[in-house]
């Protein structure tokens, strides 16, 4: 819960910004997402081989390498930034979001040892405690900045700062106090694991997921839930920047990262309580509403705080409920794999939705970005609704 919370406290303080940083340094938005697409696939690029890790030697080892290399890649956007080379900046966030890859695995650290009838909960509580740092790190960040520019740094480049600061505080939190570790204790640990290839690895968790109707929409609304929501949370900073609003821009990311995680308790006892499937449906319902206000708002501040928390609060639902719902839907020996892959269809789509996200809001606009939200959220729902209809109809 520690890591956790320091991990999203720098996590959030260098996304809230990096597109601004982007701007900065291109002198237009067009490529502004560029930065972030970059970190999400590089979190896409760990989630496999960091959940291998844990897979043979214990949860402990996997998250801990994540945070450290993701410090890492935090003094190096720094350095770019400072340098005003946009390229170094991509591959720097590339290896910045590893980290990312440790933040998401955490919550499985959580699931490892709870009942079923708890393991929601569980799961949410390791999520809420990111709202701590989470919420608080965007303003920090643009108080960093502040001082950073007063020190004759380079705009938005300070706040790489807290990146660096949280990734590492999280790297030691884990590897000191994660004892016993979790993954050990309930028998997932395979020693054997040591000689499986990556891309083998992840090709037999797509075999085990596909083939299971549960763990199989499990992933899909999580991945297209981190797809829609980081599309317009990326470029609303932007958004607010070209209407006059730019110094608002970090308060309303506080917002959305408050509905991503301030309320994940009750939506953990909501899921536990109601059911996953239920849950993760109310999750694409919720996000539908937040996106379409966000398009109704037009250049209103006020409703963008609305529709950015909705579509934070949507997000929830689906990462709580559908890492239950994937977690109990396979055996412990496919688990882990699993866990990996869904993170890696998260980032991958996130990755495709920041780096599109400039492009759609240059050439057809912000609004746009929440109406193919919106469509996303229709389609979640529709699965949802087959699944829930296969569930009702009498077996054969």
């Amino acid at each position: 819960m520690v890591s956790n919370s320091v991990g999203y406290a720098g996590l959030v303080s260098v996304v809230a910004v990096v597109g601004l940083l982007a701007s900065e340094v291109m002198g237009r938005d067009l490529l502004a997402g560029l930065p972030g697409a970059a970190a999400t696939l590089g979190t896409a690029l760990a989630a496999t081989p960091l959940a291998l890790r844990s897979k043979r030697r214990g949860r402990r080892k996997g998250l801990w390498l994540g945070y450290f290399i993701g410090a890492a890649g935090g003094a190096l956007a720094m350095t770019a930034g400072q340098l005003g080379v946009f390229w170094l900046l991509i591959l720097a966030m590339g290896v910045f979001g590893v980290a990312q890859a440790s933040n998401l695995q955490s919550r499985f650290a959580a699931a490892d040892l709870a009942d079923a009838d708890h393991r929601a909960r569980a799961i949410s509580m390791v999520v809420w405690v990111g709202t701590v740092g989470a919420v608080l790190g965007p303003p920090a960040a643009l108080w960093v900045n502040r001082v950073g520019t007063g020190f004759g740094l380079g705009s938005w480049v300070s706040p790489m700062l807290l990146g660096i600061i949280g990734f590492s505080l999280a790297g030691l939190v884990v590897a000191t106090f994660l004892r016993p570790d979790p993954l050990e204790l309930v028998g997932g640990v395979d020693p054997d694991a040591e000689t499986e290839n990556p891309l083998r690895s992840a090709g037999l968790a797509w075999t085990a997921v596909w083939n299971n109707t549960n763990a199989r929409l499990a992933l899909v609304v999580m991945a297209v839930s981190q797809m829609a929501m980081v599309a317009v949370m990326t470029m609303t900073p932007l958004h607010m920047r070209d209407h006059g609003h730019a110094d608002l821009s970090t308060l309303v990311i506080s917002v959305h990262v408050l509905g991503m995680f301030g309320l994940a308790p009750l939506i953990g006892g909501w899921a536990d309580r109601f059911g996953r499937i239920k849950s993760v449906g109310a999750g694409a319902g919720i996000l539908g509403v937040g996106t379409i206000a966000t398009v109704v708002a037009g250049y209103i501040p006020a409703l963008l705080f609305v529709g950015l928390f909705l579509l934070g609060l949507g997000w929830s639902f689906a990462l709580i409920a559908g890492s239950a719902l994937l977690t109990e839907s396979l055996a412990i020996e496919e688990r882990v794999g699993a866990q990996g892959l869904a993170d890696v269809a998260m980032s991958v789509l996130a990755a495709v939705a920041a780096f599109s996200s400039g492009f759609v809001k240059e050439f057809a606009g912000f609004h746009w970005l929440a109406n193919f939200a919106t469509i996303a959220a229709v389609l979640m729902i529709m699965a949802v609704l087959r699944v829930r209809r296969a569930e009702l109809e009498p077996a054969v």
